[in-house]
C-alpha cells in the first residue's frame, strides 16, 4: 500500500526551458511536501539524468528549443531502466495533450499552473500506477 510518505518521497524531475516555470514548479512541489525534486532546463540531459537517478516521475514541458518533449519521450522509451516510467506533460496547447498521451505520457498539466491540479495528478500517478521505486 502506498501512503503519503511514499508519495512525498518520490524522486521527481522537472524539465522546462523557462526558468520561471522551473522555479514555480519546484516551489509548488516543495511547499506541497515533495522532498526529492531535481530540475533541468536542458532537454538534452534528461535521459542521462534519468539513467543516473531512476526518477519515479518526470514533469516534462513539450515545447523546448532544440529538442522537444516528444523526442525526449521517444529517447526515454529506448533507454528505459525498467518497464515503467511515469511522465506528466506540461503544455498550454490542447492539441498537444492528446498527442502526448499517444506518445507515452501518462497525463498532462495545463499552463498556467493550478496547484491543486498539479498535486492531484501527481498523487494519482504515483499511487494508482504503483510506479514508486525503493530509494
Amino acid at each position: 500500500m502506498i501512503d503519503d510518505q511514499d508519495i512525498f518521497g518520490a524522486n521527481i524531475l522537472v524539465v522546462d526551458d523557462i526558468e520561471t516555470n522551473v522555479l514555480l514548479l519546484e516551489q509548488i512541489l516543495s511547499e506541497t511536501g515533495y522532498q526529492h525534486i531535481t530540475s533541468t532546463m536542458d532537454p538534452y540531459t534528461v535521459v542521462e539524468l534519468h539513467r543516473a537517478n531512476n526518477y519515479d516521475l518526470i514533469l516534462l514541458d513539450l515545447q523546448m528549443p532544440g529538442m522537444d518533449g516528444f523526442k525526449i519521450m521517444e529517447d526515454l522509451k529506448i533507454n528505459l531502466l525498467n518497464d515503467y516510467l511515469s511522465i506528466l506533460v506540461i503544455t498550454s496547447q490542447i492539441e498537444h495533450k492528446w498527442l502526448s498521451l499517444a506518445a507515452g505520457a501518462n497525463g498532462f498539466i495545463g499552463k498556467p499552473f493550478d496547484i491543486v491540479e498539479i498535486d492531484t495528478r501527481i498523487r494519482n500517478l504515483l499511487s494508482e500506477n504503483s510506479c514508486l521505486k525503493p530509494h
